[in-house]
């Protein structure tokens, strides 16, 4: 059997007193991710790097309402929502199973920020817009740029979570970036010093 990462230092300085809902948070995800079809075989030696704390590493920026566009295993949305209770979640997820699993870690670790939705981004349909929006390894960003921008209020914040191309997809996502009225598109890198592998973070306003 795989062996999952121990616990990086770096953990209980970003969860600060919400370390132990993360961590009974990752021992679900590392008992039944892959089960459960949530996470690859090959993730379990680098699940708190890699997945829990590349996600949590993001958590100050977020404020208000926020949504996580095709939250698959809770990441980054459910990591964020743990460490910032402060904040109102709606985790958007359109496979049932997945949805079943964000709705059962909810209810375990007692999350009352998070709303699970099963829905297709673009068929979100909401009374009101969100504060900021988020979305972790889903697609480019040309692309999801047309998911997301629209969820957003007037002067509302995109903060999507990308890799290393995060500046080319911002070349190549120059024509929606026209169409959805996005101003002040930049790649933050986070973690540096803190976590092995950074964070890159793609924020936007919408005006």
């Amino acid at each position: 059997m795989t062996e999952v990462e121990n616990e990086p230092d770096a953990a209980a300085s970003l969860f600060g007193d919400r370390i132990d809902v993360a961590r009974a948070f990752t021992a679900a995800l590392a008992a039944q991710g892959e089960e459960r079809g949530l996470i690859g075989p090959l993730e379990l030696p680098r699940l708190w790097t890699r997945h829990v704390l590349n996600s949590a590493i993001a958590a100050p920026l977020f404020h208000g309402s926020a949504a996580d566009i095709g939250s698959g295993a809770g990441l980054p949305g459910l990591v964020i929502a743990i460490a910032r209770p402060d904040v109102r979640w709606t985790l958007v997820e359109p496979m049932e199973r997945r949805v079943n699993w964000l709705n059962e870690q909810v209810s375990e670790l007692g999350l009352e920020n998070v709303t699970v939705l099963r829905s297709r981004a673009e068929d979100v349909r909401t009374t009101e817009k969100f504060d900021m929006v988020t979305a972790r390894a889903v697609s480019a960003l040309r692309t999801l740029i047309p998911y997301t921008a629209p969820l957003l209020r007037d002067g509302g914040e995109l903060a999507l979570l990308k890799g290393m191309n995060a500046p080319a997809e911002i070349d190549a996502a120059a024509k929606q970036i026209k169409k959805y009225r996005l101003s002040d598109v930049r790649v933050e890198v986070l973690g540096e010093g803190v976590l092995g592998e950074s964070t890159r973070v793609v924020r936007a306003t919408v005006r």
